[in-house]
């Protein structure tokens, strides 16, 4: 049965995108707030004289066209976004938004400074309203600092003392042949036939995808994203929007959870930080109990030791930058271990260190061994195809079994109609999506979408004397255990993060225009790191009114709250041991501590922050097609093949039924081993000819 879902108890706004005269005034709302956000300002006394500083205090979102950008972009977003921007620029309207600071008279300081309480106090009024204010923001905010000339240049780069590159380039000999992905011709329908069809092409679905075609079976992979050929990338930050679902600004219905995921041929393996860490084995003994038999001996042994070995893990080429040393200084002054990341990077790559695996490293076909290099590549020497720009709409299934996909692909001329058969399906489109797919599907059963597990990462920054750069470097390279079991055993890592200057300008609490753009000036001496936590309680994913993926997920189980608290207190305590002289969150709150003040008086504050004024952030979305045993709580059977229709398989994150508490990358990857072990002994080549062929392709590779 079809799951949707709209916000009617936070706010009575419905329906899609507003029409006509509200269209108009949504516009005039939208812009404003841009205005606000972004105002002109008189520059400061020390930017006088600096042609740099004056035009980035003087030249706003007005001059920039920064305002018209975002209004035309918000119709772009999905249902759940347009419907909560809308419910925003009419509450906005009704307090007088557009008139407000009229009677400041030429005072654009205190005539941005009453619209920005305005946006604060909807805030305050209802999440809906706080999770379009916080959109608007990173939409513009992220535009500002983010958005490049012809030249791949951005004005107010020298502004903020932030240089995007510091590396050459790999050139064309360093760089290995691309993967083959292939475009469909023109026509009408595009109409494929296999022996199994994979629907994603991340950690999990390259994985099945290699070892099914290794199998003597046909095989195609779907993937919804694009392929990039990484060697011709510039390496900014506006670059990575597109590797990203939903362009890296999907957020749940209210607002308390952003989602990174991967939306390209490669998935999260081809923007994720590497970090290469094994299941812990209490889960994998609670995963075994529920139906995984094995998980927890030599069996999973050996597909984790296979995944290793493929993806060539090790600790040699890890490198601390100066965020991560700052890290490492705040947690020894504490007491605090730390462990050197092990992380599928070729160890005798470059000698430089190796920045922005966010956005889609330019070495990625020589250095990263995301599946792109590995698993896919793997596929496609033993015939496998696939596709980009593919969007899988249903399964389709009948009596009880699958027969295929449907959705469509992008061609040469335009988006045409998709059509896979195939009598095998593996659905692994990523914690988010997958659900979704199947819920359109109308199969699964009642599990389909619940038990969502996302890792809540709590984020605290530092603010330093000397620069850090945090956006140079490897992202992560060292890890703390010490606090994992610190709250009714559970508990947190403590890793470094990439400075990404888009989020971080869009996320940090609201503060007028000229608060907000001194801040942003400091951006070279930010340290930021966070504690990513073992969920306790769970989210949902549903469909909204467009039939697409919506994420439930509230700060309502206590022992998650409590561990938020307590990473946000522990990174504190971190960050002023390595010698921040300010801190800050991503806390609705403007709380700060800056050096000479109570920090202890901080910390209470940081604790008396109620849950709906905390926001986390998700780089892993798992568990929402979970496998077990009881067809009421999972969605699949122990190996992955769903309980409800034969020949249907979840093959990603998705089918994780805990969060495992580390980074899952490996993890998925050897549960995906074993599932297309047990896909490989149930199929079999549609015809002896399909299998000749495949031979045939190996061969010629």
């Amino acid at each position: 049965m079809t799951d949707t879902h709209t916000l009617t108890q936070n706010d009575p706004t419905q329906g899609g995108a507003p029409r006509g005269a509200d269209r108009q005034l949504q516009d005039e709302i939208v812009k404003a707030v841009c205005d606000a956000l972004l105002p002109a300002l008189e520059p400061p006394a020390d930017a006088l004289g600096d042609p740099v500083l004056e035009a980035y205090y003087r030249d706003g979102a007005v001059a920039r066209g920064i305002d018209v950008a975002v209004a035309a972009a918000v119709p772009t977003l999905d249902a759940t976004l347009r419907r909560a921007i809308a419910g925003l620029a009419e509450h906005l309207a009704a307090a007088g938004f557009l008139d407000a600071g009229a009677d400041a008279g030429a005072d654009a300081d205190a005539d941005a400074g009453r619209r920005i309480e305005l946006l604060r106090a909807a805030g305050d009024a209802s999440l809906t309203h706080r999770n379009a204010v916080r959109q608007l923001k990173s939409m513009a905010m992220g535009t500002f600092v983010n958005a490049v000339d012809e030249s791949g240049t951005n004005p107010v780069w020298p502004a903020i003392g932030y240089g995007p590159l510091t590396y050459r380039p790999a050139t064309p000999g360093e760089t290995p042949k691309n993967l083959r992905v292939e475009t469909p011709q023109p026509g009408d329908e595009v109409v494929l036939t296999a022996d199994v069809v994979v629907v994603g092409s991340g950690a999990g679905g390259g994985v099945i995808a290699a070892r099914a075609a290794e199998a003597g079976l046909s095989v195609i992979v779907l993937d919804a994203g694009p392929h990039v050929v990484d060697a011709k990338r510039t390496q900014h930050g506006a670059e990575g929007g597109p590797l990203f679902l939903g362009r890296g600004g999907l957020f749940s219905e209210t607002g308390q959870m952003g989602i990174l995921a991967g939306s390209a041929v490669g998935g999260g393996t081809l923007i994720n930080s590497m970090v290469s860490l094994r299941p812990p084995q209490k889960i994998r003994e609670l995963w075994a109990s529920e139906g995984l038999e094995g998980l927890d001996g030599p069996e999973f042994d050996a597909l984790l030791d296979r995944v290793w070995s493929r993806l060539g893990v090790n600790t040699e080429a890890s490198h601390h930058n100066a965020n991560t040393r700052a890290m490492i200084t705040g947690l020894a002054e504490l007491g605090y271990r730390h462990e050197r990341l092990p992380r599928n990077f070729v160890a005798d790559g470059v000698s430089e260190f190796c920045p922005f695996c966010a956005e889609g490293c330019t070495h990625q076909q020589g250095y990263r061994a995301s599946t792109v290099v590995t698993y896919l590549d793997d596929a496609v020497a033993s015939g496998a195809r696939i596709f980009a720009g593919a969007w899988v709409d249903r399964v389709i299934a009948a009596d009880g079994r699958a027969s295929g996909v449907v959705g469509s692909i992008e061609t040469a001329d335009g988006p045409r109609p998709l059509r896979v058969d195939a009598p095998t399906v593996v659905v692994a489109a990523g914690g988010i999506e997958s659900p979704a797919l199947l819920l359109r599907s109308g199969i699964g059963g009642p599990a389909v979408g619940r038990n969502l597990r996302l890792h809540p990462a709590w984020i605290v920054t530092g603010v330093y004397d000397e620069a850090i750069e945090a956006w140079h470097g490897q992202i992560q390279s060292a890890v703390s255990f010490d606090l994992t079991e610190v709250v009714d055993g559970e508990g947190f890592l403590v890793e470094s993060l990439s400075l990404n200057i888009g989020s971080w300008a869009g996320l940090s609490p609201l503060a007028d225009g000229r608060t907000a753009r001194d801040r942003m000036r400091s951006f070279d001496r930010y340290a930021t790191w966070h504690g990513v936590a073992h969920d306790h309680g769970a989210g949902r994913i549903v469909l909204d009114e467009e039939g697409r993926a919506a994420l439930i997920w509230d700060l309502d189980d206590d022992i998650d709250y409590r561990v938020g608290v307590r990473a946000h207190q522990e990174l504190a305590r971190m960050h002023r041991a390595a010698g921040a002289k300010e801190i800050f969150t991503f806390l609705w709150r403007d709380l700060r501590w800056r050096d000479g003040e109570d920090f202890e008086a901080f910390l209470e504050a940081l604790a008396a922050e109620p849950p709906r004024d905390h926001l986390a952030m998700s780089a892993h979305q798992m568990g929402s097609c979970r496998l077990g045993s009881d067809p009421a709580v999972s969605v699949a059977d122990g190996r992955g093949q769903l309980h409800d229709v034969a020949g249907v398989w979840i093959g990603d994150a998705s089918a994780l039924p805990t969060a495992p508490g580390v980074n899952p990358m490996i993890t998925v990857m050897a549960v995906a081993e074993r599932t297309a072990e047990a896909l490989v002994g149930t199929a079999a080549p549609a015809t002896t000819a399909a299998a000749t062929a495949h031979a045939s392709a190996r061969e010629a590779d």
